[in-house]
């Protein structure tokens, strides 16, 4: 699969790893799930707290056992 464009979270060990392990396709899905757990979580990501959340989420996510959803996340009602 097509690898992504450029290192996200440039300077940042886990940057490097993820550009070139993961693909573009699972970096999209991988927003998606940021997203909703900035939403769940009701993240601000001008805090460092935040942002520490955010990088261990995403290391479990690509290289862990998988980023858990949040413990009363209910899906979204499709159409």
């Amino acid at each position: 699969m097509e690898g992504l464009e450029e290192v996200p979270f440039e300077g940042h060990p886990l940057g490097q790893r993820i550009y070139e392990n993961v693909s573009k396709e699972a970096w999209k899905m991988w927003v998606e799930h940021m997203k909703m757990l900035m939403n769940e979580y009701r993240l601000n990501l001008g805090t460092q707290e935040a942002q520490e959340f955010i990088i261990q989420q995403m290391e479990q996510y690509f290289f862990g056992e998988g980023a858990a959803l949040p413990p009363d996340y209910k899906p979204p009602q499709q159409k």
